[in-house]
């Protein structure tokens, strides 16, 4: 193999690389907002919680936990929304596997689904 061509291949696994972290970090976030949404809801639906403790929430979270982003009052709301309208949504783990590529001992790492969804022409991670 040439430099060149040891510089290409480097460059084409850098870039996978960091499109499937990207993949992931977002399959992590959707996880999140769905479930901060099904919590919220569960309160509401169970303890009777109204409306208010939405603005609360985000006060608290954000007074606990000052770097994290995307906690407003309007986001917490639209985690309620968008667990409201896919309650049927089911997040998998993801586990990854490892498939032996050669005798040599190398690994090859296979990318699982994250979550499916039980309709017809829902949208599939």
């Amino acid at each position: 193999m040439t430099y060149p061509e040891l510089l290409q291949d480097i460059k084409i696994r850098i870039r996978q690389a960091q499109i499937k972290a990207t993949l992931s970090v977002n399959a992590e976030m959707l996880a999140l907002y769905w479930d901060v949404g099904r919590l919220i809801d569960q309160r509401q639906s169970e303890k009777g919680w109204g409306k208010s403790v939405i603005p609360r929430l985000s006060k608290d979270i954000r007074n606990e936990l000052p770097e994290i982003k995307g906690v407003s009052e309007r986001n917490l709301g639209r985690m309620v929304a968008f667990y409201r309208e896919y309650r049927e949504l089911i997040i998998l783990p993801q586990p990854v596997a490892k498939l032996p590529a050669s005798d040599m001992g190398e690994s090859i790492i296979v990318p699982q689904a994250v979550a499916q969804l039980d309709t017809p022409g829902d949208i599939r991670l």
